[in-house]
């Protein structure tokens, strides 16, 4: 049996997962009229994103089941110790990360999130999983929160937060990306920018696209 597989991890996530199925964003009236090519300029945007993602506080926003099951499969794999977050929202992701790193034998997950109600249901839903003495909760913008008192060295990021922010945060994180690193970007189609940049090899990076959801990458020097 594993953390993620047994109670109360795995009971909880259920509950979580069916809550956020249960409530997709498509049903905000902050969205009645809203064409797709606004959503995307707004998640493509490196101003208009905290008015976007404000219109999203009451909705988790989670990875899927199966990403979810990748990252602590990934985690596991890398024997991670080192885990840096964009985007904590309700925490689903982190408990997934963060019952990797108690199997692992344990470390630190740092997890950054702007808005204060998601991140205040993060905390809970971690102290309800038995996981919350591995994480770090960072309140505030991830361009600032995420800019100073990182480890040494960094095992594994995920990138699940305002799509146009993906390479600010990599430029902070990146000095502390131990060869073998692994990067997960969440919906980085909406970032070109990244995509270039993990997509060079000459940049030290190696990627792919794991599925339409997310772009899986390794940091090689």
């Amino acid at each position: 049996m594993t953390t993620l597989s047994s109670a109360p991890v795995a009971s909880l996530l259920a509950r979580l997962f069916a809550a956020a199925d249960a409530n997709p964003p498509a049903q905000s009236p902050a969205f009645a009229g809203v064409t797709s090519e606004d959503r995307g300029r707004m998640m493509r945007s490196k101003t208009d994103y905290r008015d976007f993602y404000a219109k999203l506080s009451d909705f988790a926003l989670p990875v899927s089941r199966e990403v979810g099951g990748l990252l602590y499969m990934l985690a596991r794999a890398t024997n991670a110790r080192s885990i840096v977050e964009f985007g904590t929202s309700f925490g689903l992701s982190t408990i997934h990360l963060a019952s990797a790193l108690r199997d692992n034998g344990g470390g630190r997950l740092i997890t950054s999130e702007f808005e204060p109600g998601k991140l205040a249901t993060a905390k809970a839903n971690l102290v309800e999983a038995g996981l919350a003495d591995l994480v770090e909760f960072r309140e505030g913008d991830a361009l600032e929160t995420l800019a100073v008192d990182l480890p040494e060295t960094i095992d594994l990021v995920l990138l699940d937060g305002a799509k146009a922010l993906y390479p600010d945060i990599l430029d902070r994180v990146e000095s502390r990306l131990r060869p073998g690193a692994i990067l997960i970007a969440d919906n980085a189609d909406y970032c070109p920018e990244y995509l270039d940049r993990v997509g060079t090899i000459a940049n030290g990076y190696m990627s792919m696209p794991f599925s339409d959801e997310v772009e899986f990458t390794i940091r090689l020097v």
